[in-house]
């Protein structure tokens, strides 16, 4: 070989390794596009190589970025990297990326069924802690621990103010209140109290309607209703403080005219009953009617006892 061939030999390895350590710069910082310049010998057979190399990054790449959409965006929790068309560390690579997925999708899965069973209405259903024999850690651990909690919260409110409104609404046992467990703050306590509050509203109202009823019952109309109340449950009590007001000054009247008429002889009184209509308006017309009839029929006998008393043998009882 000449001086001029081993020159142009040198020249050329020389190009040759300057294109390759620019190629390799750009392929280091993420450049998949670059390729090396097909050449003949050993120095092509390099560049093939050398573009295959980079050819399966940038299908790898696209094939990843392609899982990270379909799965992370799209919600396609099925697709996975293709990873047995690959070889040796290749495959290794996407059966982890896959493997991943997996790890990410199982706990995901559980807690979604959670969640739609207590959508449905079913708060028997718990978060496995373990999936494929393969416990929890971490991050998904925590999550699976407050997920179960929620569900043991939902369940014990439920339970609990099932209870309160069965024994109050049906059984008629008043002053239940809810009480769970671990409801110390938030929305659960919140809830917690306005259910005991309802109770407890429903328990002083009912039981304040029930002794004023006792009371008019047995007699006693001084009895009214003076617990706090709105819409039907005021209109309830102000009608049964009404009644009571109504049946006492029927009692006072009729006593009064009663006592006028029977004991201290005082006729042609009557019973004044404002406001009364109906039943009680019947009522106090017959009482007055009766001492109406009574005052009639005493005047006239005395008329005609004192007409005999003077002599007068010509008056009779005409009423």
């Amino acid at each position: 070989m000449t001086t001029v061939d081993r020159t142009e030999t040198q020249s050329d390895a020389d190009a040759v390794l300057a294109e390759l350590a620019d190629v390799l710069t750009r392929f280091r910082r993420g450049d998949f596009n670059v390729r090396l310049t097909r050449r003949s010998g050993l120095a092509g057979d390099v560049a093939d190589r050398f573009n295959e190399v980079v050819a399966v990054h940038r299908r790898s790449t696209r094939e990843v970025r392609r899982i990270c959409r379909v799965v992370g965006r799209e919600g396609r929790l099925t697709e996975r990297l293709d990873h047995e068309a690959l070889d040796g560390g290749w495959q290794e690579t996407a059966g982890a990326i896959n493997e991943l997925i997996d790890d990410l999708v199982r706990p995901s899965r559980e807690i979604a069924r959670v969640i739609e069973a207590v959508a449905a209405g079913d708060l028997t259903q718990h978060s496995e802690l373990s999936i494929d024999d393969r416990p929890l850690r971490g991050e998904f651990l925590r999550i699976g621990h407050t997920v179960n909690a929620m569900v043991d919260q939902l369940s014990s409110f439920t339970a609990e103010v099932t209870r309160v409104a069965r024994e109050v609404g049906t059984e008629g046992k008043l002053g239940g209140q809810a009480d769970v467990k671990g409801a110390t703050t938030g929305t659960w306590r919140d809830l917690t109290d306005s259910v005991n509050l309802m109770a407890s509203n429903l328990t002083n109202q009912v039981r304040s309607i029930s002794q004023a009823a006792t009371a008019i019952a047995q007699g006693d109309l001084s009895r009214k209703i003076t617990v706090g109340a709105k819409g039907e449950v005021a209109e309830l009590a102000d009608t049964i403080n009404s009644l009571t007001d109504t049946l006492r000054v029927f009692a006072e009247e009729v006593t009064r005219v009663a006592r006028e008429v029977g004991t201290e002889g005082k006729l042609g009184g009557q019973a004044d009953v404002r406001g009364a209509s109906g039943t009680w308006k019947d009522l106090t017309d017959n009482v007055n009617s009766m001492a109406a009839n009574l005052t009639s029929q005493v005047r006239n006998i005395a008329q005609v006892s004192t007409a005999v008393a003077l002599g007068d043998l010509s008056q009779k009882i005409t009423v």
